[in-house]
């Protein structure tokens, strides 16, 4: 094994820990002591949702079949078919044949703890060796959720455009509406009595993923002024008839294993296990403000623990991130300061989003308060779910987006909610039927 592999191996297994084999057997759910009912405040006929990739079923760095059906919206709306509503719910999902779609992260093996993830390569969508169209979806569609939708692209048509906007929009739209319908204007014009809605973490999610260093339109924070200006249209025209709905929260991205995983301590552990000449104490990262030694509070994005950067050396012969003329590259690494940034920025958004549920008598879902506890470590129905890369249960093997058990918890916030607001009773998911990250020959 190079050195290269020994290091990325010894930061995986130092951040990570031992990931055995977990399987639960979790007590059945509880049954609750009322009557199962939609009540009479909202209309469940016909229900949207709008979203991201959160609200497709995204996961494991793809969109695929397997995920599409967990996508919390699906389990809502199985729920509400049980009392007779949603019956029309549709997701444009991948036909047999294509039932990758954009393929995605497998497990593989597990190797002295570490993960192998190998990429699922076969019976994908696409519809051309550039990987930039997916096969088209012509059915009327009700679970509107869009991988990489941002609230402050929403309004440009230019999404629709084949080949050069965002693929996963194109594939559902028709030729006429290609360039020229934005994502607002397509979501609004679906019939629907009510209506989820959860976007806005894609516009400060890949500041944050990279960094914080802004490479194109799709790594910058959306300003207050133009997020407001955006869910206010959105909410306009979603609420036009007197619709009912409920709208989340934008969770905290840096509690999100894509940024918590990787440590500076498991990075030096890793250097430190080669048994250099002296002891390795200290990294150095850029910054905007420039070179500094690497802080605890820094975080460093999962990636790096394989790039297999840390300890190269350059042309110099100085070694990467291992003195200050030769420093871990600022996108590899959100320091704390730009952390900060991106905290209080969610949180003004989240403002937002709490001030127009309220105006609007919309139930609002905190996913960001929850998703918090979830990193912290959670008991729902004897199982334990946490924010631990691969073995936490809740997040994919991206640590970004959501495995099936994640999205099991993430319909109940939204069943709560609702129940709440609009005094109703439907029924929660039973979360004892999904799982998180599948584990090789599982």
């Amino acid at each position: 094994m190079t050195m290269k592999n020994k290091i990325s191996t010894y930061i995986l297994n130092s951040a990570l820990g031992l990931v055995a084999l977990f399987i639960t057997q979790a007590c059945a759910p509880k049954i609750d002591d009322y009557t199962p009912s939609t009540g009479t405040q909202a209309n469940f006929d016909k229900y949207i949702a709008v979203g991201n990739s959160l609200t497709a079923g995204y996961a494991d760095d793809g969109l695929y079949l397997e995920g599409q059906k967990v996508a919390y919206p699906n389990l809502i709306a199985q729920q509400l078919q049980q009392l007779g509503k949603a019956k029309d719910f549709n997701s444009p999902f991948f036909p047999e044949g294509m039932e990758n779609g954009s393929g995605y992260l497998q497990l593989v093996d597990l190797v002295n703890g570490q993960p192998v993830l190998n990429k699922v390569n076969s019976n994908l969508a696409y519809t051309d060796e550039t990987k930039k169209r997916l096969q088209k979806y012509t059915d009327d569609i009700t679970n509107l959720g869009m991988p990489g939708m941002r609230m402050d692209m929403s309004v440009s048509p230019l999404l629709g455009i084949p080949e050069h906007g965002n693929l996963y929009f194109e594939r559902v739209l028709n030729e006429n509406q290609e360039g020229v319908v934005s994502y607002l204007e397509y979501a609004a014009t679906k019939e629907h009595t009510f209506f989820t809605f959860w976007l806005g973490n894609n516009d400060v999610l890949g500041y944050a993923t990279n960094g914080a260093v802004e490479e194109g339109p799709t790594s910058t924070l959306t300003d207050i002024e133009t997020f407001t200006y955006v869910l206010n249209e959105f909410l306009e025209k979603l609420t036009a008839e007197n619709q009912k709905g409920a709208i989340a929260t934008i969770p905290d991205v840096t509690a999100i294993p894509f940024l918590t995983t990787v440590t500076k301590d498991a990075l030096l552990a890793g250097v430190n296990a080669q048994n250099p000449p002296q002891p390795i104490t200290d990294l150095y990262i850029a910054t905007k403000s420039g070179v500094r030694e690497a802080a605890n509070e820094d975080m460093f994005v999962l990636p790096f623990s394989t790039a297999g950067l840390l300890g190269q050396p350059n042309e110099q012969g100085i070694p990467y991130g291992l003195h200050p003329l030769n420093p871990i590259e600022d996108k590899y690494v959100l320091d704390s300061e730009e952390a900060a940034t991106v905290s209080a920025h969610v949180k003004a958004l989240n403002q937002v989003i709490k001030e127009q549920a309220q105006s609007r008598d919309l139930a609002l879902v905190d996913t960001y308060t929850f998703l918090n506890r979830v990193k912290a470590g959670i008991i729902i129905n004897d199982m334990p779910v946490n924010g631990t890369f691969i073995q936490g249960n809740a997040f994919s093997l991206d640590g970004v987006h959501l495995t099936p058990l994640g999205n099991a918890i993430v319909a109940n916030l939204f069943i709560e909610a609702i129940n709440k607001n609009f005094k109703s009773s439907i029924p929660k998911v039973d979360v004892t039927n999904y799982g998180g990250v599948k584990f090789p020959n599982n």
